[in-house]
């Protein structure tokens, strides 16, 4: 008998920068069907019916892609996050920056 395949890991978000939140969240939410999970002046996640899209002022973090990983830990020391999440950031070896977050606080 076949061994059983791990399940996949997930993609949780991709993050792209924004200079003002509120004018990004009321466009795509003027463009798309999609709703706020999260807003406030530095960042905003907006739930899709596949994936989330975070907006991020530029310097507060960077354009990402974020992934729920069950061992995030293993990478190194998580952070909390103001919306209860915990995750750290890493970079591809292309220089891509790369969020992986632990299972404590996703909402799926």
């Amino acid at each position: 008998m076949p061994a059983v395949a791990p399940p996949l890991d997930r993609l949780h978000h991709v993050a792209v920068e924004a200079d003002d939140i509120e004018t990004a969240v009321e466009w795509y939410q003027e463009h798309f069907s999609c709703r706020v999970a999260y807003q406030d002046d530095t960042w905003a996640l907006l739930k899709f019916a596949n994936v989330s899209l975070a907006l991020v002022t530029p310097g507060q973090h960077p354009p990402h892609l974020g992934f729920v990983h069950p061992e995030a830990a293993k990478f190194g020391e998580l952070k909390p996050h103001r919306d209860g999440t915990e995750s750290l950031y890493l970079s591809d070896p292309h220089g891509n920056a790369v969020e992986l977050l632990s299972t404590k606080g996703i909402q799926e």
